[in-house]
């Protein structure tokens, strides 16, 4: 991206804070369902590829029944924004309340907490996890996640800031005082929890797993975490409703040593294939994800990783 691009990149999620939260309810939903709709119509490159990623999830579906499918997840995306630009001016008690009535199985956070080795929650890219973020920190106390370094620089800090609003501890992927790593480990010995966004590998050391009857890798994060300190790893599962949010927990794991590392992954990865299959329209997944939708040459890179 050029200086140009990056200019133009924070002017426009600053005018998404600066204005959408400002536009009447009513008129933000229709102006973000027109896009989505819009963009379903005249598919881009990630439009194109959340359609091949949806073919995965539902491989039984007709052309007609695939449309409608990549215009839902599209819709939920725009929902997606359209709450994170307009959160910060939303009543986020009366929003946590909401949460309270819905929240699936939070006894199995607190008995994870109660063991006194801190609790990691790994989640896919589904509904709207700052959503389910304000809650957590609400109801729990600060947590831990790590960021993506977006560039340019002031887009990384507009969305730290505005995720740090909400109580969350934001971790740079890099670029930060200290490995990221080091701090989970640190903060999960203080009994305390850590968030992971964890269907999609953003780095070489991945676990190889199978995901919809398909070869790709998953972080193995929240797995080596748990093995490191004895934490227990619980799955999120989140999605929209149609007027809120639903939200809870489930699977609790725990990893005795490194070596079930990769069975608890792909444990991870079934988890996440059965909430993505019961709701597959909240799954925010515009980027390649299986091995054979990546580049050649990232294919070769995999394909020569241990």
């Amino acid at each position: 991206m050029t200086g140009w691009g990056h200019r133009l990149a924070d002017w426009g999620y600053g005018a998404g804070w600066g204005l959408v939260g400002r536009l009447p309810d009513g008129l933000a939903r229709s102006l973000f369902r027109t896009g989505a709709d819009l963009a379903a119509r005249r598919p881009g490159a990630g439009t194109q590829q959340l359609r091949r990623n949806l073919a995965r999830v539902v491989p039984q579906a007709s052309t007609a029944e695939l449309d409608e499918l990549v215009r839902a997840a599209l819709r939920s995306y725009a929902r997606y924004w359209r709450e994170t630009f307009r959160l910060p001016a939303m009543d986020k008690e009366a929003i946590c309340r909401r949460i309270d009535d819905v929240f699936v199985n939070k006894h199995m956070m607190e008995e994870a907490l109660d063991r006194g080795r801190g609790l990691v929650l790994a989640l896919p890219h589904t509904g709207n996890w700052d959503i389910s973020g304000l809650w957590l920190a609400s109801r729990f106390g600060t947590f831990t996640t790590v960021a993506e370094r977006l560039r340019p620089e002031s887009v990384f800090r507009r969305f730290a800031g505005y995720r740090e609003s909400l109580g969350f501890e934001i971790l740079p992927a890099s670029g930060g005082d200290v490995a990221p790593y080091r701090l989970l480990i640190e903060r999960l010995r203080q009994n305390r929890m850590v968030c992971l966004p964890a269907d999609r590998d953003l780095s070489r050391r991945g676990v190889p797993v199978t995901f919809f009857g398909e070869q790709t890798r998953m972080p193995a994060g929240p797995a080596r975490l748990a093995a490191m300190t004895g934490a227990t790893l619980l799955i999120v599962d989140q999605t929209f409703t149609e007027d809120g949010w639903g939200i809870g927990v489930h699977t609790p794991m725990t990893v005795h040593e490194r070596e079930q590392i990769p069975v608890v992954t792909q444990k991870m990865a079934d988890a996440f294939a059965a909430d993505i299959a019961a709701k597959p329209e909240d799954w925010h997944m515009l980027q390649p994800l299986w091995i054979s939708d990546l580049p050649e040459q990232r294919q070769k890179v995999l394909a020569e990783a241990p």
